[in-house]
């Protein structure tokens, strides 16, 4: 009887595409599609009093601790296109000060290495060799997700680091770079003249260029042919990455997910373009609880909070599905094609 209630609370909520949420503790039909794939999803997820990288199926079953270190607190996972390598922050205590840092490893979490102290926010290139990564803005720790002056390149095969072209890059953040390679895309909070945009950036120059959205954490998908983004706290949208006029513009912008009270953020592509995944909570502001966490906005990265990731299918919109339900902030997911033997 109480299930059957429960089902019937659940039958009540009605998305504004006339979708039905699911109830908790159900596979449905999207969830159990994705069980026979062979890509993962790797998210940053706070347990036991420390941030942690989990990766699971893609299906959000067989969670697996990828770090598992009392002394480091890791998060925003990144992965390389090959599916071979995953770039996150780490945040540690070096002599009696808070650092975050940018980190690399293999995808099964061996071989971590130390990609530069005080930066946040990596993501890979195209030919999975170089992260791009923004240095902190100032030497003092901050949980602020735009606190960073610059842009920087690091070669994982050389170990060298080189600067953006464009100096007057600064307070940028959730850098993505278009699988063709031409092209970062980031948003911008009260820098370089902007209030809060999401730019194009040329990776060999200074070209610049004002997208024109609102929202903000753009991901390009697979193909580099269009983007997902937060459309503000309750809308994920898509649009077509248009150069077409020979700068760069989003046309054909569609709401793909929406919700009027719960809040939906960190989205991102599928390797096959199929499905974005996100992460659904609260969202508002949260005090400090626990070690390794901080107060400030539900959505940035070092604040706990009840987040839990859901996938919805692009060509459905609307038609969504929790892959997880501990609530135990798990946020920024990332997925991990399956790795292609004898390839790099």
């Amino acid at each position: 009887m109480i299930q059957a209630l429960r089902m019937l609370a659940m039958a009540a909520m009605v998305l504004p595409q006339g979708l039905f949420v699911r109830a908790d503790d159900e596979r449905g039909p999207l969830v159990t599609a994705l069980a026979g794939s062979a890509s993962g999803i790797v998210h940053e997820s706070y347990r036991e009093n420390n941030w942690e990288l989990i990766l699971r199926a893609a299906d959000g079953s067989n969670p697996r601790n990828l770090t598992g270190t009392p002394s480091v607190h890791e998060l925003y996972p990144q992965a390389s296109r090959d599916g071979k390598l995953i770039a996150f922050v780490g945040d540690e205590t070096i002599e009696g000060k808070r650092v975050r840092s940018v980190f690399y490893m293999n995808r099964d979490g061996s071989g971590r290495k130390l990609v530069a102290r005080n930066a946040r926010q990596p993501c890979w290139s195209p030919d999975n060799r170089t992260l791009a990564y923004l240095p902190g803005e100032f030497d003092k720790y901050s949980v602020v997700d735009y606190v960073t002056r610059g842009l920087r390149f690091y070669d994982t095969s050389t170990g060298k680091h080189r600067d953006h072209p464009n100096k007057k890059l600064h307070h940028l953040y959730n850098i993505t770079w278009s699988p063709g390679g031409r092209w970062i895309l980031s948003t911008v909070h009260g820098g370089m003249g902007y209030g809060h945009a999401i730019l194009a950036i040329a990776v060999d120059g200074d070209a610049v260029h004002d997208l024109k959205i609102s929202g903000c954490r753009p991901d390009f998908s697979p193909d580099g042919k269009r983007i997902c983004w937060g459309m503000s706290d309750h809308v994920i949208a898509v649009g077509k990455f248009d150069l077409g006029s020979g700068s760069p513009r989003i046309t054909g912008v569609s709401k793909v997910i929406s919700d009027k009270k719960l809040h939906l953020y960190h989205s991102d592509w599928s390797p096959d373009g199929r499905h974005i995944s996100f992460s659904l909570g609260a969202g508002g502001r949260v005090g400090t609880n626990g070690p390794g966490t901080s107060r400030g906005l539900a959505e940035f990265v070092g604040v706990r909070a009840k987040w839990d990731l859901c996938v919805v299918e692009v060509a459905s919109p609307g038609r969504w599905e929790r892959l997880t339900g501990d609530g135990l902030s798990n946020k920024e997911s990332e997925w991990l094609p399956p790795v292609k033997p004898g390839k790099r």
